[in-house]
């Protein structure tokens, strides 16, 4: 199936708040700056909402105080409406699929979950068998889940990989989460070579109708070392 550029118009442009600035830099600023880019949605970093959360309580909010964050997501959204701006996801919910049944991280990741879905509902956006199982608890409140790779994965880094995971989750309410910084570190951009390419790769192809959501996010290099996601 091909796809038309008139197309690629309909699917919503979002930008990560934490790639906007520091956690320091007030929410309301890096808002701004998205919105007056031209973008119409955000991809609503959790840092970022915990810093926004301990600044409006005027006292440090810890990740898993999900009554404070739901209430700091509802003044979010209040922001997001002024300055014209959707939120598609919240990010990043790492470290979830492939822990070992009945163990206290499962158990934890589950409880993460959970409460993440309290957050979204407080800020009305947008997120194999974990991931089916996590799919199936987001559509009972009609939610979906946008599945990134991150180019540093162990075991799906490139967005092929993860799109054939979301083809055997076959979930309707799971899709393929499209990263520039992603699919470059993987596929294009090596920071530990001295021109900064990989330069035994080749042009790939580009995915067809695989993607559900594009995002566009930086990085910084430091030094000889990874790159790290900012």
């Amino acid at each position: 199936m091909n796809i038309s550029p008139e197309s690629l118009t309909k699917i919503p442009a979002s930008f990560a708040t934490v790639s906007v600035g520091t956690t320091s830099t007030p929410l309301s600023s890096k808002l701004s700056a998205i919105s007056s880019a031209g973008f119409t949605a955000i991809e609503l970093g959790f840092p970022d909402l915990l810093s926004f959360a301990s600044t409006f309580y005027k006292k440090e909010i810890i990740e898993n105080d999900y009554d404070s964050l739901c209430a700091a997501g509802s003044e979010v959204k209040k922001l997001c409406e002024k300055n014209n701006l959707g939120i598609m996801m919240l990010q990043p919910f790492s470290n979830f699929e492939g822990w070992p049944e009945g163990s206290d991280e499962r158990k934890d990741a589950f409880e993460r979950a959970k409460g993440w879905i309290r957050i979204m509902g407080a800020i009305s956006k947008v997120l194999a068998g974990d991931l089916r199982e996590l799919a199936d608890l987001l559509a009972e409140h009609n939610y979906r889940l946008a599945y990134e790779n991150w180019c540093w994965a162990t075991h799906a880094p490139t967005w092929r990989e993860v799109w054939q995971i979301v083809q055997l989750v076959n979930r309707p309410n799971i899709g393929l989460c499209l990263d520039t910084f992603q699919t470059a570190g993987g596929e294009y951009g090596d920071p530990s070579t001295s021109s900064g390419l990989i330069s035994h790769l080749g042009t790939q192809g580009q995915a067809s109708e695989a993607g559900s959501a594009r995002r566009y996010s930086t990085a910084e290099r430091t030094g000889n070392g990874p790159a790290s996601k900012a």
